[in-house]
């Protein structure tokens, strides 16, 4: 028979956790942690909140089924931490060789939250719900003093300010790439590692989970055959569009810096169509919808030009360029974007007519400002002529 005290004990314990499920919890554990402001020795909450964990999904747990290692009430103030792996073997299995995998340096509350108010992932309040997880993850990756110690990029405030994290955070798009999207949960890896989702030569396929028809597109064209050869040096989603800071392919931004992006691995074409209209006219114009690279080549399925498919393909640049300019033909098309004007054996013609312009042009400036500095002189000295013949009309 219960004695008063264990009644009033019990009662009391109750009155805390309202939600229906807690009662499973021993009360003797409720009398102490039920109240949410309690703390240990160094300052950490051991205070649950009855509400919620009767609402997560650990609410119709008895304390003793985490805390198994405590046997007698009260316990002593050091306890040894609770195994999630117990129940979560497969969790912690994939943890295991991660770069999560330092237990002390990441527990599993870092990223599910407190132990006693975790929900099932497709619940909104969970951290792990997809428009959480940003900002779970960026408590880490958005912190620069852990991005130091670790040598890792800043990335969550680039993500935020991207397409995926505008869709995410701003639209409320649950499909829109989240960082598990692309990472994983459990077993994430570094991005050095073949059998990540982020390691380059895969980087097409994790993209592809969600852009299956691009990606199908990209792995039809050169850079896509490529990658599949084996040859790492040809560029794949993220050398074009970055992993984090991912813009609007039609945005302004993305187009102005959309040519220096192909520069950087084709500099020998990069040159030349610096030498053309279409780059004067969007480099010192800044006109955005002058030709860039992929409005001629293609963005995903590039081709070359022996391929009867490709835009740039002879039977196809009327096409091509009529996009642009109404009324296009065959002799329009005869234009040569990538014309190397500097090389005397390729364009004998072009070199000497670009000579001509050169010297042309630096003569023609070159002469007025001869012509400009002699009048200085001239009128220099017409003016001292003028006043010492004044001054001696006056003497």
């Amino acid at each position: 028979m219960k004695t008063v005290s264990s009644i009033a004990l019990a009662l009391g314990a109750l009155l805390v956790f309202a939600a229906p499920r807690v009662a499973a919890a021993e009360t003797d554990c409720l009398s102490c942690h039920g109240d949410k402001t309690l703390q240990d020795a160094s300052g950490r909450s051991i205070g649950v909140d009855g509400a919620k964990f009767g609402a997560s999904i650990h609410g119709s747990l008895k304390c003793g089924d985490c805390h198994a290692t405590i046997k007698d009430y009260p316990h002593p103030d050091q306890v040894t931490p609770v195994k999630c792996e117990t129940c979560h073997a497969d969790q912690a299995a994939g943890l295991v060789g991660s770069v999560h995998a330092n237990r002390a340096e990441h527990p599993c509350t870092s990223c599910h939250g407190d132990a006693h108010s975790i929900f099932p992932k497709a619940d909104s309040r969970s951290a792990v719900y997809p428009l959480n997880i940003p900002r779970t993850c960026g408590a880490c990756h958005g912190n620069a003093a852990m991005a130091q110690k670790h040598g890792l990029p800043n990335v969550y405030p680039l993500y935020i300010d991207s397409i995926h994290g505008f869709a995410l955070s701003k639209e409320g798009l649950l499909v829109a790439a989240n960082c598990q999207s692309c990472h994983g949960s459990h077993h994430i890896l570094s991005h050095k590692n073949p059998l990540s989702p982020t390691y380059k030569a895969n980087i097409p396929k994790t993209c592809g989970t969600c852009h299956a028809g691009i990606t199908e597109n990209y792995m039809g064209g050169v850079h896509g055959k490529a990658v599949a050869a084996g040859n790492l040096n040809a560029p794949v989603c993220t050398d074009c569009h970055t992993a984090h800071a991912i813009l609007q392919p039609t945005a302004a931004a993305f187009r102005m810096q959309s040519t220096p992006i192909c520069g950087s691995c084709h500099k020998d074409k990069l040159s030349t169509y610096r030498d053309t209209f279409h780059s004067q006219l969007g480099s010192l114009g800044g006109y955005v919808e002058t030709a860039r690279c992929w409005d001629c080549h293609g963005a995903h399925d590039v081709l070359p030009a022996s391929d009867p498919r490709s835009p740039i393909a002879k039977a196809n640049l009327v096409t091509t360029c009529g996009r642009c300019h109404a009324g296009a033909n065959a002799s329009f098309v005869q234009y040569q974007p990538h014309a190397n004007a500097h090389n005397r054996k390729l364009n004998p013609a072009l070199y000497f007519v670009r000579l001509f312009m050169n010297l042309l042009l630096a003569g023609t400036l070159g002469f007025f400002m001869i012509h400009t500095i002699l009048w200085l002189i001239r009128s220099r000295y017409d003016q001292i002529k003028r006043k010492a013949a004044g001054g001696g009309k006056n003497a």
